[in-house]
């Protein structure tokens, strides 16, 4: 461990990371929904005489209730309803698997669902849910012993996740008595927003002003989720939806030009940040705007060095907020492309069969594969004893092989620490409480825990383990904290062993397909501005994608920084690359408030535009600038 001069010492990355915890208000509303699905579904189980039923529906509303975060109830179909769906498949391949096969084409059927799962994850959060998912729910259902056909137990744990949706879809959360309760989700996201850009305003010329942009990045990616759910219908069906869409396209040319007053690197006046501040407070009202105060410069500001880059910023936030105010009171419906990603069936293709997907599938089929062969060597030597537990171990390993849970280090620390103390609690628990009256309430405090667990991996894995536990022992079968602590220690010495096993083709592959498509998407925003089409709909939605690029390539980064040196070093230099692509987008965005302004570049657009570039192929990296420019 590194020592500062001032004695005080330097924790690696690595170790940092896994003292790490989100932040934010107390989640009442998946509380209340994670203390409603999985106790009361065991309890239906078994008053039914359907326990093991009761326990696999139980296991399918705790991995929805690990995916049951803050957002709008359309997204949460996506987010909860995908990865039940791949679950259940994998529960019925994994079923019928282990019931008709001995260990060692049991062992090759499971390996061979890693490299699809794996490479799956790449494609995106919900689509590395549904990998997740899909891989455990098959270790679960070719190791659980069960008297049930494959078709049964994956209907039941579907109506578990499915429960968990419903309730997600049918209860009204905190501050939902605003307007129709159904969009309150994608109510809170578009208003922070408008917040976000008020907050970015308020920094401009200030040391905050790029955490402040990419905060603002982070609400409208939020908001463009909430918004661009599926649907039965192709268009908004109620006037409140479509106030909604309004809304946040409204707040897209307000977001592109406080971008532009964060580039000009000037202050403005306070009361510039006041006028988005009453338009997220009358989201969040469903009201209208009221009149609105205009951030005009005063005159000595607009002589000052800078104004040429900072006057036309000032006019383009007062004209987006004159057409915010219109479009508050006339609550058209946004450019259906303003909503959704601009991403195909072979975007999703490209990110799963480029260089990302196939190293974290590789992996993951490591990973799995071996750990299922041990599992199944230790099982058949009855290593086990009485306990026929061996799925835990290619579980665990499937758990901690996820590069979007946090690096592999920290992902080890804490699976281990989460593990062994909530074996231990369970433990004192299991000795204390009546069954299974003790158990059923058990299964359903830990089930109110997960949403707020979820802020910590050693958190959600100490709840979930007493969950579990709970689950075995209320399925018949007798204390199992001895084997699970023993197993997942096995599992993390063997992902520590896979992460660091050397791969065809280079290392650190996620994070250089990152930066790859943020590169693409910043260079097609950048030929479309130059271009000057006059379609600002396709402009704005070019904007977002160049941002969300970089937004994710960014949280990439992070996470590798974050790794062992032997892993962090793969990818040096890549912050470096991340930057140069922020600096190129913004000064983009710059450009496209300057030329609406005055129909002409600036040499320091130009001069910036050319240096952002410099920087990017000096890196290697190389995005043309358009012969116009």
């Amino acid at each position: 461990m590194n020592w500062s001069p001032v004695s005080r010492p330097v924790v690696p990355p690595w170790l940092a990371h896994a003292f790490r915890a989100q932040r934010g208000p107390v989640p009442w509303s998946a509380m209340c929904r994670g203390a409603l699905a999985a106790g009361p579904l065991l309890l239906a189980g078994m008053f039914l005489g359907q326990t093991a039923d009761g326990v696999l529906a139980a296991i399918g509303a705790m991995l929805a209730g690990i995916n049951d975060r803050p957002g709008s109830r359309r997204a949460s179909v996506r987010r909860l309803g995908v990865p039940a769906l791949a679950g259940a498949l994998g529960l019925l391949v994994g079923s019928y698997a282990g019931q008709g096969l001995p260990a060692v084409p049991l062992t090759l059927v499971l390996t061979a669902l890693g490299p699809a799962a794996g490479a799956l994850s790449a494609v995106g959060p919900v689509a590395s849910a549904a990998g997740t998912q899909l891989l455990v729910a098959a270790a679960v259902g070719a190791g659980m012993p069960a008297a049930e056909d494959g078709r049964q137990r994956a209907l039941a744990f579907l109506a578990g996740a499915g429960w968990l949706l419903v309730l997600r879809l049918a209860l009204p959360t905190p501050g939902s008595l605003a307007g129709d309760f159904r969009f309150d989700g994608e109510r809170e996201a578009v208003a922070d927003v408008y917040d976000a850009i008020a907050a970015l305003v308020e920094a401009v010329g200030g040391e905050g002003a790029t955490a402040r942009r990419a905060a603002l990045t982070a609400a409208l990616d939020h908001a463009q989720d909430a918004l661009a759910g599926p649907r039965l219908r192709r268009h908004a069906g109620s006037a409140a939806e479509r106030r909604l869409h309004a809304r946040f396209a409204a707040a897209l040319p307000l977001a592109e030009a406080a971008t532009a007053l964060h580039w000009a690197g000037e202050p403005v006046p306070v009361r510039a940040a006041e006028g988005p501040r009453r338009l997220a407070a009358a989201v969040r009202g469903d009201t209208g705007t009221g009149p609105l105060p205009a951030p005009h410069l005063p005159p000595a500001r607009l002589r000052s060095p800078g104004a040429a880059a900072l006057a036309p910023a000032v006019r383009a936030l007062d004209d987006a907020l004159l057409r915010a105010a219109e479009a508050f009171d006339r609550g058209e419906g946004a450019h259906r492309g303003l909503l959704g990603r601009r991403r195909d069936v072979r975007a999703a293709l490209r990110a799963a069969l480029g260089a990302g997907g196939r190293e974290y599938g590789l992996r993951v089929t490591l990973s799995f594969g071996a750990s299922a062969a041990i599992a199944q060597a230790l099982h058949h030597t009855r290593w086990y004893g009485p306990h026929a537990h061996w799925y835990w171990l290619p579980a665990t390993a499937v758990f901690l092989v996820k590069p979007d849970l946090g690096p592999l280090a920290s992902r080890v620390l804490c699976r281990a620490a989460g593990t062994v103390l909530g074996a231990v609690v369970f433990a004192g628990l299991a000795a204390l409480l009546p069954r299974p009256a003790g158990l059923i309430a058990l299964v359903a405090v830990c089930g109110a825990l997960v949403p707020v667990a979820t802020r910590h991996f050693a958190a959600l894995t100490a709840v979930v383990t007493v969950l579990v536990l709970a689950l075995i022992m209320a399925g018949g079968e007798p204390q199992a904290s001895v084997s699970r602590i023993g197993e997942t220690l096995l599992a993390c010495v063997l992902v520590l062993v896979v992460g660091h096993l050397p791969t065809p083709g280079k290392r650190g592959g996620g994070v250089r397909a990152r930066l790859t498509a943020a590169g693409g998407a910043a260079h097609t925003y950048l030929l479309h501005v130059l271009g000057e089409s006059g379609d600002h709909a396709e402009r704005w939605a070019l904007r977002r994608e160049a941002y969300r690029a970089l937004a994710e390539a960014r949280t990439a980064i992070a996470l590798a920084a974050a790794e062992l040196p032997a892993l962090a070093r793969h990818t040096e230099g890549t912050d470096a690359v991340a930057e140069a692509l922020e600096r190129l987008v913004d000064t983009t965005t710059a450009c496209a408030v300057h030329l609406d302004g005055t129909g002409r570049l600036t040499a320091r657009h130009l001069g910036r535009l050319r240096e952002a570039l410099a920087e990017l192929e000096r890196r290697g990296v190389r995005v043309p600038l358009p012969a116009t420019a």
